[in-house]
């Protein structure tokens, strides 16, 4: 179907719209808009149709349709439930060469209302011709989420502007350009700049009955990753930590928060109530996110809470957080790899599960190897030779987060088979591994979930 997206001016015309239901009040509310005078027939009107009546903002024949009605009319409607009215109006005003618009009967429409997206003078409208009203909702939706909020406002001033320029500068190339130049619109340096959030907007938030694993950073808020704070934004609930700070915990704006933290060894809540309200608040079809000072991944229980919400099938995922590790070597102005002092890092904590085994120093570290080469043969080779087990087990990750990504999971005595994976890629060893080796269906889901 070919169609002309038009705008009309119809400030002063009359429209017609036959029936006062619900369907009818969705469009009154729309032209009223337009300016336009609203002529409403039909033998029954909601209360609110009959109160805009009461308060002249419309006029009201509160009887059947007839041929008549349709004297000085511009644009008809119908949203009636009967099938024959519609299909009389629509053909009486074809016969006067009258545009007509039958609600979800497209043989009998000439036009077709799009949804559309309003800021002051600015509209964009979406149409499947009919085919579709929902979709068309859902990309309204889509598009209003990424708009700026003073948009009306700001075409305003464009607008101003403009008319001043036209007005003291003669046609040229010169007064082209400044016109084009009035349309950009640059970012300033507030956070909650609209240029900015419009340049920074992702179109999906946190999702219902779904568990996010976040990490907060060390502290700062303008060291949130762009997820993690878009995820605040649009979460319903928040279990955090004691040690998130007050400014970040601000950023949920709407969302219920709830201190399931410990503090110097006290504990408010133990590990297992935290899961069950993870579980329960998915369960209920609410958006969670789990917020943990750093990054969730290190020393953070992630495991235990992703073994949880596995085990009771509900669906999370982990957005890692800058560590403090980091912030802190930053501070003080150290790099934690200088070349020319230090290969590695170790990551430590000074408390333990303390029922668990020990396990011996060589084995109880997590080893995560940057650039571990095209043949780990050899790197397989000198982790052996310093006393690890050939069971250990061994992920390597390619291109981790990228559309790409690939995962590998094997053992260190298989290490050296592995085909080689793109770079950039890393060797992660230990038994923390275990749990990922195990699952490696929905750890690789988890991995790519990063993405």
């Amino acid at each position: 179907m070919s169609l002309l997206p038009v705008f009309l001016k119809l400030d002063g015309r009359v429209c017609l719209i036959v029936g006062a239901g619900n369907v009818a009040l969705d469009k009154i509310g729309s032209l009223l808009k337009t300016g336009m005078r609203l002529r409403v027939v039909a033998p029954l009107a909601l209360p609110e149709v009959q109160e805009m009546a009461r308060e002249q903002r419309i006029e009201l024949r509160q009887r059947a349709f007839e041929a008549a009605d349709l004297d000085g009319v511009a644009l008809a409607i119908t949203a009636t439930d009967s099938s024959a009215v519609n299909a009389e109006v629509y053909r009486l005003a074809t016969e006067r060469g009258i545009l007509c618009n039958s609600v979800d009967d497209i043989p009998n429409c000439d036009f077709f209302f799009g949804s559309v997206v309003r800021r002051g003078d600015l509209q964009i409208a979406i149409s499947t011709a009919g085919e579709s009203p929902s979709l068309a909702q859902r990309l309204r939706r889509e598009i209003d989420e990424q708009l700026p909020d003073d948009l009306g406002p700001w075409i305003e001033q464009i607008g101003s502007l403009r008319r001043e320029v036209l007005a003291t500068m003669p046609r040229s190339e010169e007064r082209r350009l400044l016109l084009h130049q009035l349309a950009e619109r640059h970012a300033c340096e507030a956070r909650n700049c609209p240029a900015r959030q419009l340049a920074g907007q992702v179109p999906h938030g946190a999702q219902a009955g779904k568990v996010y694993l976040v990490g907060a950073g060390p502290g700062d808020p303008d060291l949130l990753t762009v997820k993690a704070l878009r995820l605040l934004e649009s979460a319903q609930v928040v279990l955090h930590d004691d040690l998130v700070p007050q400014a970040i915990l601000d950023l949920a704006r709407s969302a219920q928060l709830v201190n399931v933290g410990k503090r110097c060894g006290v504990k408010h809540i133990t590990q297992e109530e935290i899961h069950e309200r993870m579980v329960g608040l998915a369960r209920e079809g609410r958006s969670v996110v789990r917020l943990k000072s750093g990054d969730p991944l290190l020393f953070g229980r992630a495991a235990e809470e992703m073994a949880a919400l596995e085990q009771a099938e509900i669906p999370y995922e982990v957005v890692p957080g800058i560590s403090s590790a980091f912030a802190a070597a930053a501070a003080a102005g150290i790099s934690l790899t200088d070349r020319n002092r230090a290969s590695s890092v170790i990551f430590a904590t000074g408390r333990h599960a303390g029922d668990k085994p020990a396990q011996s120093e060589r084995e109880n570290a997590t080893r995560v190897i940057y650039m571990p080469g095209r043949d780990c043969g050899h790197l397989a080779e000198e982790l052996k030779n310093s006393g690890l087990p050939d069971d250990l087990p061994c992920v390597l990750v390619s291109r981790a987060s990228q559309p790409d990504q690939r995962v590998v999971h094997t053992v260190l005595g298989d290490l050296g088979e592995v085909e080689s994976l793109p770079a950039p890629s890393l060797l992660i060893a230990g038994w923390a591994a275990a749990r990922l080796a195990a699952q490696p269906e929905a750890i690789e889901e988890w991995m790519h979930s990063l993405a």
